[in-house]
């Protein structure tokens, strides 16, 4: 039965989580007038309950976040490389939400700090989900796994005083030397990109394509902006922080809201297995780039995003982007971070979201049927698999393994130990040669930047970075040491 409100605007009737009509939204029920709240007021008691519940455990990293609907369009071929279904054709379009996001702050923290973005997609493709999950940098901060959390525990607060501490950052930095890559990044302009829509994506990680030949190649994914690049400088970020604190959450929304929809061009680099062997970097190094003049750039086709959120829980906060998602035609590589978060991820949405997150709407495969013998555990929605079998193997239809969809082996030799990396892997070239890029202009940001961030810190560890910029360009470092004083 629907009513009609003061402004005759048709409106359904208010019911509990179980249907039952509310009849009163204003009023407690009490004993008398005076008395003191029933326990039998169940609306109430939900209503309290519920609201206490309403905020899942915020993501360890990644925290603060946007995101967006939209399509993937297949402008280029690229099937001699890999046999996935949703490159198979020119002109074919995949569905996918993004994700883009600050990396150290929480979820209140603002949009215009000095950061790396994190650039998240999931396609909803014929084979299954497959998540892209990278970040605006073609590079990261360390090479191992075990360094990870200690890293990240850097970027966030100190347990005595609860503050942010570039102490800290600088500490870990200093001693950990194969991060001044990913630092120069950051404290360059590209550190503060103008929004989300301004900046590149990359996968960062090296992936595998395998093609109908069942041949591999090593892989890694470039998003590049149609809209250009864009940064704001240190001054302008100040200032919007307390002006405007979701600045770029408020541009990726309104452009798509008036129908300027933004769009990146999705670009590979391709090497073939057995050159991995020789290369002059390892190429499973998350610290290295593989220079373009080496592998150039191949067009593969265009993102759009052409749809905001109707809820951002449903469609943004509970979306959660694995890289052990991938689907027949793709697949990893030996790069020992990318094996490191196959599992961290995962594990980090069945803490977050629970056991069943893929089960969610935003999460679940739309055209690929799941098949898996998965039941129960908290917040299973579905039938539950109903009364079909729940073992394998089994003589009663179950679904079987395909053989059809296996991977050819992965060549894999030596012993088991701990490797710290060889030092023919140099961790300032590229660092150098990044500096040397930059115009003068930037250079000079960049300078400007990280010695007003390292002026803060004792002067031990400036001068254990300062050895490390020397080492990768001499002009940088004693212009830094003149930044110092």
């Amino acid at each position: 039965m629907k009513k009609k409100d003061k402004n005759d605007k048709e409106s359904a009737t208010l019911t509990t989580a179980g249907g039952a009509p509310v009849s009163d939204n204003q009023n407690s029920l009490t004993a008398g007038e005076r008395g003191p709240i029933l326990i039998q007021d169940v609306h109430l008691l939900e209503k309290l309950a519920h609201f206490n519940r309403e905020r899942i455990p915020e993501r360890v990293v990644h925290a603060k976040g946007a995101g967006a609907h939209g399509t993937f369009t297949v402008t280029n071929d690229i099937t001699k490389y890999t046999k996935a279904k949703i490159f198979s054709e020119v002109g074919k379009k995949t569905d996918l939400i993004v994700r883009y996001s600050t990396v150290a702050g929480e979820r209140g923290s603002a949009d215009t700090v000095r950061d790396v973005r994190g650039f998240a997609v999931k396609f909803y493709t014929e084979e299954g989900n497959w998540d892209l999950v990278g970040n605006n940098t073609p590079v990261f901060f360390v090479r191992d796994p075990l360094k990870f959390s200690d890293f990240i525990h850097t970027q966030k607060r100190e347990p005595h005083t609860n503050l942010r501490s570039q102490t800290m950052w600088w500490d870990f930095w200093s001693l950990v030397p194969e991060s001044l890559h990913q630092v120069t990044i950051l404290f360059s302009d590209r550190g503060i990109p103008r929004g989300f829509t301004h900046m590149n994506g990359y996968g960062s990680h090296t992936y595998s394509f395998i093609n109908a030949k069942d041949e591999r190649f090593w892989v890694k994914f470039h998003f590049k902006t149609m809209q250009g690049i864009k940064n704001f400088t240190q001054e302008e970020a100040d200032e919007l922080v307390g002006k405007d604190p979701d600045w770029a959450t408020r541009d990726l929304f309104e452009r798509i809201e008036k129908g300027d929809y933004p769009k990146w061009e999705l670009n590979v680099q391709i090497m073939p297995e057995l050159e991995a062997e020789t290369y002059q970097w390892n190429p499973f190094d998350l610290t290295k780039v593989w220079p373009h003049k080496d592998y150039p750039l191949i067009k593969v086709g265009i993102m759009e995003l052409n749809r905001n959120p109707s809820n951002y829980f449903t469609d943004v906060e509970q979306a959660a982007f694995d890289p052990s998602n991938i689907i027949p035609g793709i697949s990893y590589s030996p790069d020992k971070m990318l094996q490191a978060r196959i599992f961290s991820y995962a594990d980090a949405h069945r803490y977050r979201l629970g056991a069943n997150y893929q089960r969610l709407p935003i999460n679940q495969a739309k055209a690929a049927k799941v098949n898996t013998y998965q039941r129960d555990g908290f917040m299973r929605f579905d039938d539950n698999g109903g009364s079909s079998v729940i073992y394998e193997p089994n003589s009663f239809g179950g679904p079987k393994q395909n053989p059809a969809y296996k991977e050819p082996p992965l060549k894999i030799s030596g012993n088991a130990d701990r490797y710290n990396q060889p030092t023919v892997d140099d961790d300032f070239i590229q660092p150098g040669n990044l500096y040397r890029l930059l115009p003068p202009d930037e250079q000079d940001r960049l300078i400007k930047n990280m010695g007003g961030s390292l002026k803060t810190v004792p002067k031990f560890i400036q001068e254990r970075m300062l050895a490390h910029i020397l080492k990768a360009d001499s002009t940088w470092g004693q212009r830094i040491r003149k930044e110092l004083g």
